[in-house]
């Protein structure tokens, strides 16, 4: 999740993104969630998008997501929300990636990340089940409780996160792209803490407040209907 400078050179640019990749393990927002097998977290470098720095609107990139994986959102849903964020936080966005899926990737989970002028979305497993086999962090299951997201333990240990569409929509659409984009519109913070935190308070500020905030996610109440003897 490479800072944004705007007065730096597309070479300087490009460097510095190159160089930062070693460290997408410990940033990609997904890894909190605990790693799917025993092997350590490896995040091989992402498409490198050069950076035009020319002030055109961004464009979508959508690959194949992989056998068994989707795309959780369409470049349609993309736009349609960017279109309600402020113009001048999209000043430095030039590409948007839908990612496909491989081996590499799979060892290193990740929703979405950002890297130079380029914001990158992960699909997801066709079954909108996901499977981690280690806990995850109680800020981690709240996050993902506050979109609709539900955990539960089918075996032990074994940690099953389930989606609905329009739960995964939501997750996607308000909080993972608004976060990546803060990262993107972030050009003050420098260190890892200081960026996560400033990109945490510009989904909830850009996207889940906006966007109803709990109570427009408040589950509805299963009525039971008993029918008289």
């Amino acid at each position: 999740m490479s800072s944004r400078h705007h007065q730096s050179s597309v070479s300087r640019t490009r460097r510095q993104a190159i160089q930062s990749h070693v460290s997408w393990a410990q940033r990609a927002r997904r890894t909190q969630l605990g790693t799917r097998n025993v092997r350590e977290p490896f995040a091989p470098p992402e498409t490198w998008h050069e950076p035009t720095e020319s002030g055109d609107d961004y464009r979508i990139v959508v690959q194949d997501p992989g056998e068994d994986y989707r795309h959780v959102v369409t470049p349609e849903q993309i736009r349609e929300r960017l279109q309600r964020i402020p113009a001048r936080f999209q000043q430095g966005l030039e590409v948007i990636q839908l990612s496909k899926m491989t081996r590499k990737k799979r060892s290193m989970p990740c929703y979405g990340m950002q890297w130079g002028a380029a914001l990158y979305l992960y699909p997801l497993e066709e079954s909108l089940e996901e499977i981690f086999h280690s806990p995850p962090r109680p800020e981690v299951i709240n996050e993902v409780k506050m979109y609709g997201g539900r955990w539960d333990r089918p075996e032990p240990g074994v940690w099953r996160l389930r989606w609905t569409q329009q739960a995964i929509e939501d997750f996607y659409l308000n909080n993972i792209l608004i976060h990546e984009l803060g990262h993107l519109v972030d050009d003050r913070n420098t260190s890892y803490t200081d960026r996560e935190r400033y990109a945490e308070w510009f989904a909830i500020e850009y996207g889940y407040l906006p966007t109803g905030g709990s109570a427009s996610r408040r589950q509805r109440p299963i009525r039971r209907r008993h029918h008289k003897k």
